[in-house]
């Protein structure tokens, strides 16, 4: 018998005013229906009856599902390779704003959730010492493969022997992770005592979610377990301690989630559609920048 979760209070700050607020389809893997919840006091949404951890892996069995895969299948793909130096770089540099170089000594960087390592193969080519973490074997071989990389599996996270860290980034994938809590505070013990924690993840409050609503790609059920809105993010930092000290823009993420959501929505592939709907996000954005589709969250000890 399949296990699933289901919450009876928030999973993010206890809360047990939570009400169903919509569907979303499974469209990557199964086309499985599942609910989507939300918390009134806290905000952040989250995907109701989600499968337990150790049976989710078959939801991200699809040669679609690109961080895994690195697929350049589908013109969305292969426009999404083709921004994606740029968005390294934009990462870089961010990163640089808040992590000082040290003289004669090696910044330490680690990537939870680094995929097939493209980020990390980019920092070590800046003099970064660099560390992944990734629950995908695949991903891991791939890693491996192409940049000469050791990534480690999730265990590796918990060891008392992993380092301390200068960086630490996590690029979607807060959620994904079921230990949201543990997460948090794992995350605070391996940050250096002036390290930074870079936190991205997409934005349900943003136009494009708006105007897609359940046919919004970044909701991506059930792999994505929760979904945040920047005052549910806020609290809960607070809960765990953790400062908030800025937050940035995605700008890119809202056309590559708006010509996936146009795709579910009409079932025809049409970057034009998406590509308006993205612009239009970004214009709204522009006047209040937690609206963008996705948002980076720049975090201190």
């Amino acid at each position: 018998m399949s296990s699933v979760i289901h919450y009876t209070a928030c999973p993010a700050c206890g809360s047990s005013h939570i009400n169903h607020v919509l569907d979303a389809k499974d469209y990557t893997v199964t086309q499985q229906l599942f609910q989507i919840w939300e918390c009134s006091r806290c905000t952040i949404r989250f995907t109701q009856d989600v499968p337990a951890e150790e049976e989710i892996g078959r939801y991200y069995q699809s040669e679609d599902y690109i961080s895994h895969s690195d697929t350049s299948k589908g013109l969305v793909n292969r426009l999404y390779h083709k921004v994606r130096e740029r968005s390294l770089n934009n990462k870089r540099q961010l990163i640089g704003q808040y992590v000082a170089a040290r003289p004669n000594d090696t910044l330490r960087l680690l990537d939870v959730g680094c995929g097939t390592g493209a980020f990390l193969n980019h920092m070590r080519q800046y003099k970064w010492s660099v560390e992944g973490i990734e629950p995908s074997t695949d991903a891991r071989d791939r890693a491996a493969k192409l940049y000469n990389l050791l990534v480690y599996s999730p265990e590796k996270f918990f060891d008392s022997s992993l380092h301390h860290f200068d960086a630490i980034t996590l690029w979607h994938v807060l959620e994904h992770v079921h230990l949201l809590h543990e997460y948090l505070e794992r995350l605070k013990e391996l940050l250096l005592p002036n390290g930074t924690l870079f936190i991205a993840v997409p934005n349900y409050t943003s136009y494009d979610a708006k105007a897609y609503g359940n046919y919004w790609a970044a909701y991506d059920v059930p792999r994505h377990l929760y979904h945040f809105s920047p005052a549910s993010m806020r609290l809960l930092l607070d809960r765990h301690g953790l400062q908030l000290k800025a937050i940035k823009p995605m700008w890119f993420d809202s056309f590559y989630v708006s010509m996936l959501s146009s795709k579910y929505k009409t079932g025809k592939q049409s970057v034009i559609k998406g590509g308006i709907t993205g612009a239009f996000s970004n214009i709204n954005a522009s006047f209040n920048k937690e609206r963008c589709s996705s948002l980076i969250y720049v975090i201190g000890k």
